[in-house]
């Protein structure tokens, strides 16, 4: 298949469009300047911590250093040294308002040099790092990430807890000069004052108590600034599928949406677009922890997919972001790395069953069947439809029943996962429902004779995606297979060939690892992966998919080098709601009312468990 950008009809990408798709490359200087900065602030910090660091061997070496040594000397060092530090890694990542600090830093502890120890290494130092950086300005050209003023709460508490570590540390840095032997209460209890500006319990004999209430002031002058400077400061929200952008994707859909099973979960309403030149294409993303993170292929036509690439890549090079895209197909993973010179790695497989082939009789399929059967004797009915033919008071409490059963604080889901139920224009999406009537005299419940949902969306004109499974606890185990065999046996008539079941991370390694002849590599490999599934449900994952015998296509995961994966990673799994870096639910804000219904998850924790006990 050729593919070519947008109006270019001989196919050839030009090698400047090459140069942009490839994006975002580890820049040399930036990280230079970022090392340094680093290593001068944390010598900076032990110049003014330890009294006997400008005696020392590394006297040479302080005295070379952005601070000074006068009256105000440790506090001042301690001062510029945390500065540096909370520059550097921004600095790393071309930032530029990180880059307009350090010119403004750089000059004053030149100024400070020469004032007070009139050290002209120093302030060739300091002036040299300057230069540097003002020569290479346009390096450091990155545009702000996605904030809140709720980051001044999470400085505020980082830097706390590193002020009265560092704190005890400069308290406890003068043994010759304390007096008394005060115990540990008592060194916190004088940091503590400290940071406030006032005298603490302990005393220090000559100038000492100067310079440590100086330093000890100036962590708290430190964290008090920066707490307040983030919680005034304009905000930078992060970016959010609008309703003009969800249209949009929806006509790419409704004309391409077969090509990805995961195409339809784009219009997840924390996620956002930008679309090829011509419009016929787009990537959606989420930027979570650094990381631009896309999910599935791109949306639209296939031929213009390098066009949304390039934007794709050019947002993420403008802003520094990590670029990345989970679950990918084979075809979207060549796309990705011919285009834009990226790597990939199998990540996993995603279990289709093909409706016209699916059936329950044979031996492979005899404990489905069974299980199907004997829920079915207990007296339970299920029902398959569209989303469209619901009514709003079974829209509504369907809704309600998939919240209160999630059975986790945290929604989890985000490559595989829509976040909605029900809402205007998810009107071709799927909803397979078991009930069963309660006893005579027994109390019905909020959601009457409903024990368990599973929610598909749209795949194209003839297929569906499983999105959520969600059951009452009290229901009989095995509601998912009940409802999977229902969904494949109602497919037909609702015009649906093929089902996307869930994911199944690492499924090729736990299939081989089991079988006779595996070497003790793919062993090792699959038990830890064995292991993990006691937190990850990776195994039981696995094996309930394979129970349907589906086909398995693989999913990838696009990165730039090998060292970004540990940061892809954990981004992922902040997305997919596994690590969650939330504030207390007291301090969290309402959901705007456009997003009224409650999201759901595609396998959340309660689903799992059931899964994992009938596998």
């Amino acid at each position: 298949m050729s593919i070519r950008i947008d109006g270019d009809k001989s196919g050839a990408v030009p090698d400047r469009v090459r140069r942009v798709l490839r994006g975002p490359r580890p820049e040399t200087v930036p990280s230079l300047v970022g090392a340094a900065v680093t290593i001068v602030g944390l010598l900076d910090i032990a110049a003014g911590v330890f009294p006997r660091f400008r005696h020392s061997r590394m006297h040479s070496l302080a005295e070379v250093l952005p601070g000074t040594f006068g009256p105000f000397a440790a506090a001042f060092s301690l001062t510029v040294g945390v500065l540096l530090l909370l520059l550097a890694h921004g600095l790393k990542r071309r930032k530029r308002r990180a880059w307009r600090s350090a010119v403004f830093l750089l000059p004053v502890g030149a100024v400070a040099q020469y004032t007070y120890r009139h050290s002209v290494i120093g302030v060739l130092i300091a002036l040299a790092l300057l230069a540097l950086l003002i020569v290479h300005r346009s390096e450091f050209a990155a545009l702000p990430d996605p904030r809140s003023r709720w980051k001044a709460l999470t400085n505020f508490v980082v830097m706390l807890v590193g002020s009265l570590a560092l704190g005890l540390l400069i308290v406890s840095s003068h043994p010759r000069k304390l007096i008394g032997d005060p115990s540990l209460l008592e060194r916190l209890e004088h940091v503590l004052y400290g940071l406030v500006g006032f005298e603490g319990p302990l005393s220090y004999g000559g100038q000492v108590s100067w310079t440590v209430g100086y330093s000890l002031g100036a962590l708290g002058w430190i964290t008090a600034i920066t707490t307040v400077y983030l919680a005034f400061r304009p905000e930078h929200p992060a970016a959010r599928l609008t309703e003009e952008d969800e249209a949009q994707l929806r006509a790419l859909l409704a004309k391409h949406g077969d090509r990805d099973s995961l195409g339809h979960f784009a219009l997840r309403h924390d996620k956002a677009a930008v679309f090829s030149p011509s419009g016929k294409a787009a990537v959606t993303y989420r930027v979570v922890s650094g990381v631009m993170l896309a999910s599935g292929d791109p949306i639209g036509d296939v031929e213009a997919w390098p066009g949304a690439i390039e934007r794709f890549m050019e947002e993420a090079k403008a802003h520094s972001w990590t670029p990345a895209v989970m679950g990918c197909s084979e075809t979207g993973g060549e796309v990705w790395t011919r285009e834009t010179g990226l790597d990939a790695l199998e990540l996993g497989d995603e279990a289709i069953v093909d409706v016209p082939d699916f059936s329950l009789t044979g031996r492979a399929m005899r404990n489905v069947r069974q299980m199907v059967k004997r829920i079915e004797r207990n007296g339970y009915e299920t029902r398959v439809r569209r989303v469209g033919d619901l009514d709003s008071e079974e829209l509504d409490r369907i809704r309600r029943a998939a919240a209160d059963w999630r059975g986790t604080e945290t929604e989890r889901g985000f490559s595989m996962a829509l976040g909605r139920v029900g809402e205007p224009g998810d009107e071709d999406c799927f909803i397979a429902t078991a009930h069963k009537a309660d006893d005579e005299g027994a109390d019905p419940g909020p959601y009457g004779d409903l024990k368990a949902v599973l929610h598909f969306v749209p795949w194209g004109p003839d297929g569906m995606s499983l999105d959520l499974m969600r059951r009452d606890r009290s229901a009989d185990p095995g509601m998912n297979e009940l409802l999977i065999v229902a969904s494949l046996t109602a497919a037909p008539s609702l015009g649906i060939t093929k089902v996307s079941l869930n994911f199944a991370m690492f499924r090729s390694a736990l299939a081989r690892g089991e079988k006779l002849g595996a070497g003790p590599v793919l062993r090792g490999w699959r038990g830890l992966l064995v292991f993990l599934s006691r937190w990850f449900q990776i195994e039981s994952l696995y094996k309930f998919n394979a129970k349907f015998r589906p086909r398995w296509e693989p999913r990838f995961v696009v990165f730039r080098t090998t060292r970004d994966l540990p940061r892809i990673g954990f981004a992922a799994m902040q997305a997919e709601g596994f690590v969650t870096l939330a504030l207390p639910r007291f301090l969290r804000r309402k959901p705007s009312p456009r997003r009224g219904p409650q999201p759901c998850a595609h396998v959340p924790a309660q689903s799992v468990r059931e899964v994992e006990r009938v596998a």
